[in-house]
């Protein structure tokens, strides 16, 4: 990009950032996004070319689908050669599972994906929209001294936090920072500078790599959330389901489950039966370690394997590409505990 003007694609996929109200009806309505720079001016004042592209129609966030991730992924890799980087504006609800989602699918990325939104439309008074779309483009734009991308990886920004995609969720459905990344640090603050904590970044072993994309997802995963009172036909609903592959097990603290007897039989038969058991825990912050208690070595050896420090949103997308590129399912079982994209710390 040295020596030449730089070039983001915005891809539009619904939410409430490019929402403007109707000055007749007072409602609010999605904007014709090509006019971007209408709406946000400051756009022009960065010496890039930004172009727009929007969905068809467009996507609330809580009708998020697969099917969606795949437009997502074939359209960067489409663009990848004319583009510099990519910006995706995207409802909150469920950005961090596609921030995950995109994650994985996009092997060997040498350059920024950043998805953003707002929790107030971009044509309202006190929007959020206008700071975190600027401060997008910038980072999606941004490059160090020999013309690479400083962050070459999937991100959120939100509320001035440049968070590592795969490692986000959502924790507030009101305040501006909306999102955290409880097991990680900040891959950027942004104040009156941009501050990039390099150290934290992920970089391309070979900057020359072509970009490869998986796209053959297989869903068939089931996230049960452990509760006291649990019964065995819920259970047994979740773990034995015959059009289940894989199943994310939401634990106690470190990694606990009851370990009464029925509870520990149904554990095993899914598991002996071939399904992948992923261990994650129920808290924001901390992760999994099924060595610590009694209850948790139970677990482990009833079959079930530790998702270590990674979030569920972060695991279930893991699991639908691991799942669509193989069906042995003891190489996906290995592969949960490989950290492929700064997913999980191995220790």
């Amino acid at each position: 990009m040295k020596g030449r003007k730089a070039s983001i694609l915005l891809i539009y996929t619904g939410g409430t950032i490019g929402m403007k109200q109707d000055p007749q009806k007072g409602a609010l309505v999605p904007f014709d996004f090509s006019q971007i720079l209408d709406q946000v001016p400051e756009l022009a004042k960065f010496a890039i070319r930004i172009d727009s592209v929007a969905f068809d129609p467009l996507i609330d966030s809580s009708d998020i689908e697969p099917s969606m991730w795949i437009r997502l992924a074939e359209l960067i890799r489409d663009r990848y050669d004319t583009y510099d980087g990519f910006v995706v504006l995207h409802g909150t609800d469920t950005m961090a599972y596609s921030a995950s989602a995109l994650s994985f699918m996009l092997k060997d990325l040498t350059k920024p994906v950043i998805l953003t939104g707002s929790q107030l439309p971009i044509g309202v008074p006190r929007t959020d929209g206008k700071e975190n779309l600027i401060s997008s483009v910038e980072i999606a734009s941004a490059t160090d001294s020999e013309g690479r991308a400083i962050v070459p990886e999937v991100c959120i920004f939100f509320g001035s936090l440049l968070l590592r995609g795969n490692r986000a969720v959502k924790e507030s459905s009101e305040a501006f920072s909306a999102f955290i990344s409880p097991n990680y640090p900040p891959l950027a603050e942004a104040g009156i500078n941009i501050r990039y904590n390099t150290s934290f970044i992920r970089r391309p072993a070979d900057w020359d790599s072509s970009l490869k994309v998986s796209t053959a997802l297989d869903t068939r995963v089931a996230v049960l959330k452990l509760h006291p009172g649990m019964t065995p036909e819920i259970v047994r609903h979740f773990l034995l389901g015959k059009e289940t592959r894989a199943v994310i097990i939401e634990t106690y603290g470190s990694g606990n489950a009851p370990a009464k007897d029925w509870f520990l039989d149904i554990v095993r038969e899914s598991s002996e039966s071939g399904k992948i058991l992923v261990n994650v825990t129920q808290c924001l912050k901390g992760g999994v370690d099924m060595d610590i208690y009694d209850n948790g070595r139970k677990l482990k050896e009833a079959g079930v394997v530790s998702g270590l420090d990674g979030t569920t949103e972060s695991t279930l997308a893991k699991l639908f590409v691991l799942m669509g590129i193989t069906q042995d399912n003891t190489i996906v079982k290995n592969a949960l505990s490989q950290n492929l994209r700064g997913e999980i710390l191995l220790s």
